[in-house]
């Protein structure tokens, strides 16, 4: 039983096809089980495919396009990772546009895994703190980042972590920052 109170609070998915499986879901059930609201957004239609590990997984409807998504009806975002996910919302202008308007509204982002990929192109890590999974290290450096190897790390709102097997210590504090709201140091 989760120890936030985000009840009511709407909380946007960001993902597409190729999504780890896990980073979705895991991260889904804590938010519903703390009381908030999500929905699943996408630059595709739907049903979206979602991955365990390199095999075929459940899929997933979509809730709403990315297109018609708007970052002030939500309280914060999820960005799951997964390869193949990332690499296509990092290149997705309406992607980069909705992630980015959360930091311009200082409200709490969460990404794990290659998630924050997308958060390089929509150009809101620089001088931020944050890690990832180890293979977009270097990436996030030359963006500006100050990338370290833990868990979790949070700054100002902007939650991150690596893998999978981080999924407790994200899932906290995505709600933690969440149930905080607005960060003014939650910005680009």
């Amino acid at each position: 039983m989760s120890t936030h109170d985000i009840s009511g609070k709407k909380v946007a998915f960001l993902l597409t096809d190729g999504v780890e499986q896990i980073e979705l879901t895991s991260p889904w059930e804590a938010v519903k089980e703390a009381g908030g609201v999500p929905t699943l957004v996408s630059p595709a239609a739907g049903p979206l495919q979602g991955f365990n590990g390199m095999d075929k997984g459940d899929t997933f409807d979509v809730d709403l396009a990315v297109s018609d998504a708007r970052a002030e009806d939500y309280d914060a975002l999820v960005l799951p990772g997964g390869v193949v996910n990332a690499d296509f919302l990092r290149v997705d202008t309406d992607a980069q546009r909705f992630a980015r308007a959360f930091f311009e509204q200082h409200k709490p982002v969460a990404s794990i895994c290659h998630g924050p990929w997308l958060l390089i192109e929509a150009g809101v890590v620089d001088g931020r703190d944050l890690t990832s999974f180890h293979t977009l290290a270097t990436d996030l450096k030359n963006a500006g980042a100050n990338w370290s190897d833990e868990e979790v790390v949070v700054d100002q709102g902007l939650v991150t972590s690596r893998n999978p097997g981080d999924l407790e210590a994200f899932n906290d504090k995505l709600l933690e920052e969440i149930e905080e709201g607005p960060h003014e140091g939650q910005t680009v």
